[in-house]
Order: C-alpha cells, then structure tokens, then sequence
C-alpha cells in the first residue's frame, strides 16, 4: 500500500490523469488501492506523509509530539537511547506533526481526496484508522501495549497540549528545541542529512520554518547528491555508497596482483579513500546532542556526510594500511600515523560488552524498547544492535593494523578480538550460516563471518564456527557450481534458495572467498573450481558482469540495489581464487 499509493500520487502529481500511464498503470493502482482498503490503510509512514499532503488528516495519525525532545535524559525512552536513523526520522515528522503542517489544498489535492478513499473525504471517522494497515505493508504487527499508549496520548496527552495554556509554554517551546536538533544535523552532514527518508523531511521541516531561510536553499543544493540517472530513469537513492564501494574495490584491485598495470586507478583511490576520512567530530557539545565521536571514521558515502559508520571506517582503514605496503610512487603516499590510530580509536568506542560491533553507534540500550517500534514495515529500529559484518571487518582491520602498529593500544587491541571472535561464535545459527545485515543474506553474513574469524587465526581444524559455516556454504552450493539466494531469506530469517536452482555470481563470489578464507583449497578445491568457472563463464564480451537479482539490503525489508557489486565481487573472488587455490 505504502509504495503504490505514493507511486500513484507521484504519477498524478507529475501530470498523469487518473486513468492514464503506461497500460492504465494509474486505473490499474487506484484499484489495487481501493480493493485493499483505500488509503486508510497506509502504514504510520505513509499516513504522515498524506497528512503533510493534504489527502489525509493529521486526526488519523498516532500522536508524534516533539515534546519527546525535551525529555529528561534518565528515562528509558529519550532520544539519546534510540538508535539514529530512527532518531532522524522521527525528529523532522515530530515537529511536521506538532505544527500540524499541510501544504496548500490544490484542485489536484481536491481530486485525490476522491480517488483514494472509499467513502466521501469528510465522512471519514480518522480517529477510528489510526490503527489500520494493509496486511501487505504489515511486518512488525504492534504489540498491545504499544496501541494503548498511543490511544492515551491521542486522547489524553495532545488534547492538552495543543490548547492554551500548554500549547504556549510547552509545545512551542518542545518545537523551537525540535527544530534545534534539525539545524544542527543539517549543518553537520553539509544538509546531505543522514539518508534520503530524512533528508526530505529535514527539507521540508526548514521550509515549514521559513520557506526562504538559507536553511531551506542550503538543503536544494544538496539534491543533486541523492539523484541518479539510472538505464531506465531517473531515481532518489538511499545516499551514496562511494566509500563503501570504493574500498573494496581497491581490496578486489589488489588482490588481482596487477599493480603496475592499474597504478593510476589504485592512485585515485586511494587519495579519494584518504579524503573521504572524517577529520573533526560534530561540532560543539555533540553529546549534548546525542552524538557520538567521528573523528578518524568513514562513512558510507564521503566525508561531507559526517556520520561515522564502523565497517566503513574498518574497511577504509584496511585499504589504507594496505596501500602503506606498497611503492608511494604506485600508490601516493600513505596516510598520516595519527588518522589511521584515529580510526582505532573510533572502532574500539563501538564495542560492545557481548564483543559485537554496533554500526553507527555504541549499542547498550535496553532490548525492550523495540516494542514501542511506531513503524509497521521495518522491525528492529528502535535501538541501536550489534552486527556480523561490522564485527568481521573490525577484526580484519585491527589485525593488519596491530601487525603494522604494534605498539599502539596494544592491550586494547588485544582484548578486543577474542571478544569479537566470541560474538561471532556466539550469534552463528543453527545452521552454521550468520545472519547478514546488509547484503542478501546468509551467504553474505557467512562470507564477512569466516573472513573475521580466519583473519584471526580461526581455522577449519581449530574452530567449530569455521567447519559449520564451511558445511553450511558447501550444503547450499547449487549444481551449476554457484550459489543463489532470495532476498525473502532477510524479512523471513531464514536460507531460501533462488528459484529454479539459479545462482547470482555475487552470491557465488562471495561464498568462493568464505570458502577460500576457511582453507577449503587444502581440503577439497574441487567446489571452489566449480565456483570459479561459472563466474568466468559468465563474464560478458566486454569485461562486464550481467546485472542480476538485488543483492542488498537495510533492516531486513528493503532491498537495495548496488550497482558495482556486480564487478567489483566476481574480480575479488577470482583474484582470491587465483592467488591461493593450485589448479594442479
């Protein structure tokens, strides 16, 4: 419901008629809609954004005050204790709902009002929808106890606060602190904000303030940095994965043992990788504002963006150290002593107490909170967690860095990765796969997983983890040699095979470098050969590798399209293959 109604009011609003759109695409939604309930079904998220819209009312939401922002700091659900995106999120839909903001009511809005509804627009009972969802967009059903507390606010709590007295000294008040918070992560991600749900909403926020304060202007220059144009049109992505995709491309590069021949490419990115890094942390008092360190990190797409993002900044840190291996005159010069250990230092502060690696930052808020999650299609959001792949790139990073910088926060770094080695021992399945986070699903969890744990010296024959996760990869391997796995395994938690036996030479790219990384070439090589033919095979006339199923993911329900990983992992695989697997 969420995705086709916006897609429908979006078509309309870019001049679509109601029936009109590529074989009646806007006739053929607007029934899928009604059928399914019409409009009062959308999820909380799409509810807001109607609101803002004018084609719903502010009634049918559940309460989002921002007098949550001005909280006292000891209780269990202050901002400061939720994990950030939700944070974000939430932050800029507080003070849209406070304000009760809705924009101008257009004859398109008018005509909207009777398209999506099933009943006339002012017959509807909102107070009675709040709570209605399509079955489709339901993926974390509410607990009980999180719709009473949204019926006492809704009942109790905002009748009070939106009338004198309380709407002068409390809400007016609770918004001008919102709007604080908005400005100062604005600023601090140079209005790139932290994703593409916020920046929107940050955007808007501004302009509910003062349609034409710099702050709003400063916002329509960074749109640019979230549009791409892809073969088949013009898209908003998430944000940018230049960092991201840039360090392992450089680890797919030098594994290819084809230095000199690449010297400019490896040049280029290592001075992107060595600019991208964060040199300052957010500014001011920022754990006043309920930030953590960032100085010495990476982020997911470049330095402008500011939030520090622990795998980033393990896998920025490890090309870095790699690069410092080789020629200055190859690869430029290696990066300062004193960013790298700023790097270190930002890794070691995102451990937490079960070993594990929080992502963006420090995990210890307690697990139940996320039964007040207000979103229906995402679950697990509500606090910060600790995750394989960030765990799994740390230990690769701070073993290659305590090789090379032995003396630096040796006992840390000592105390470290064991705890690290038994998070990951401790959260593999039954099955013997881990479960990943940001790529589909299994397969990518079990590739970081035995990559950590061989980096620090785990082994077939000294570690239980390693031979499960190796029968794991050897049971799900598919006849043709590769592996295939549906994106459904990341929303259901458990394996499911690609239909009709096929493979995804990402996934079979990154179980070969699992395998390889597990020492299956001294055991059995056979499966990795099996593996590395249907991956050369498949290379395409021009060098290209075909563009397969989606291979990324965020919070378990979205998918997320990577458009390099069709190169950048198949090259790795083989460059690994190459290197470490006898072909006699």
């Amino acid at each position: 419901m969420f995705c086709t109604a916006l897609s429908y009011i979006c078509m309309r609003i870019l001049g679509v008629g109601p029936d009109g759109g590529q074989d009646n695409a806007c006739a053929r939604a607007r029934k899928w809609i009604l059928d399914h309930g019409s409009v009062t079904h959308m999820p909380s998220w799409g509810k807001t954004w109607l609101s803002i819209l004018g084609v719903f009312d502010w009634c049918g939401a559940n309460p989002m005050p921002p007098e949550f922002w001005i909280l006292p700091s000891f209780l269990p659900m202050h901002p400061a204790k939720m994990w950030c995106y939700c944070r974000m999120v939430y932050m800029p839909m507080s003070y849209l709902y406070g304000k009760r903001f809705v924009g101008p009511i257009t004859p398109l809005i008018e005509q909207l009002r009777e398209e999506l509804y099933l009943q006339p627009y002012n017959e509807i009972k909102w107070k009675k929808i709040r709570h209605l969802c399509a079955p489709e967009d339901l993926y974390y059903p509410h607990p009980l106890i999180q719709d009473l507390m949204w019926d006492s606010m809704y009942i109790c709590t905002e009748p009070l606060l939106t009338r004198w007295p309380f709407n002068k000294l409390v809400r007016e008040r609770a918004l001008q602190v919102t709007m604080k918070h908005i400005h100062y992560e604005d600023e601090n991600s140079r209005y790139i904000t932290i994703g593409c749900v916020e920046k929107v909403l940050c955007m808007l926020a501004c302009w509910a303030e003062e349609p034409n304060s710099d702050y709003f202007k400063k916002h329509l220059a960074r749109i640019p940095d979230y549009l791409w144009v892809a073969e088949d049109g013009m898209k908003m992505q998430s944000f940018g994965s230049q960092e991201w995709d840039t360090g392992f491309a450089i680890q797919a590069l030098l594994a290819s043992n084809l230095t000199d021949e690449i010297e400019p490419v490896l040049k280029r990115g290592h001075d992107f990788i060595k600019k991208s890094q964060v040199k300052d942390n957010p500014s001011g008092d920022f754990k006043k504002m309920y930030r953590h360190i960032s100085k010495g990190s990476w982020t997911f797409s470049d330095q402008d963006h500011g939030w520090q993002v622990s795998d980033c900044t393990a896998e920025g840190l490890k090309c870095c150290l790699l690069m410092s291996m080789l020629p200055p005159e190859i690869v430029g010069e290696k990066m300062e002593p004193q960013q790298l250990y700023d790097a270190v230092n930002v890794l070691l502060s995102l451990q937490s107490k079960n070993g594990g690696l929080a992502a963006w930052e420090p995990a210890g808020a307690q697990e139940w909170l996320e039964m007040l999650n207000p979103t229906e299609f995402f679950a697990d959001i509500v606090i910060e967690h600790e995750y394989v792949e960030c765990t799994a790139s740390a230990i690769h990073a701070l073993v290659l860095f305590k090789k090379l910088y032995p003396g630096h926060r040796k006992k840390e770094i000592e105390n470290f990765i064991p705890n690290a080695i038994r998070y990951l021992e401790n959260i593999q399945m039954p099955d013997g796969s881990w479960y990943g986070n940001w790529g589909v699903c299994f397969t990518y969890g079990s590739w970081f997983a035995l990559g950590g744990l061989a980096a620090a010296g785990k082994t077939y024959t000294n570690c239980l983890a390693v031979r499960k996760g190796v029968e794991f990869l050897l049971r799900t391997q598919r006849e043709n040699g590769g592996w295939g796995e549906s994106y459904k395994s990341c929303p259901d938690k458990r394996y499911v095979p690609l239909e009709e036996g096929r493979s995804n030479l990402v996934h079979t790219a990154w179980a070969l470098m699992g395998l390889i990384h597990a020492g299956q070439a001294e055991r059995d090589p056979m499966p990795l050969h099996r593996a590395a033919k249907l991956i050369i095979n498949s290379q395409l006339e021009d060098g290209d590798f075909p563009q397969q199923e989606i291979t990324g993911v965020f919070m378990k329900n979205c998918m997320l399209h990577y458009a390099a990983y069709r190169n950048i992992y198949p090259l790795w695989a083989l460059a690994e293959y190459r290197k470490r697997v006898p072909l006699a």
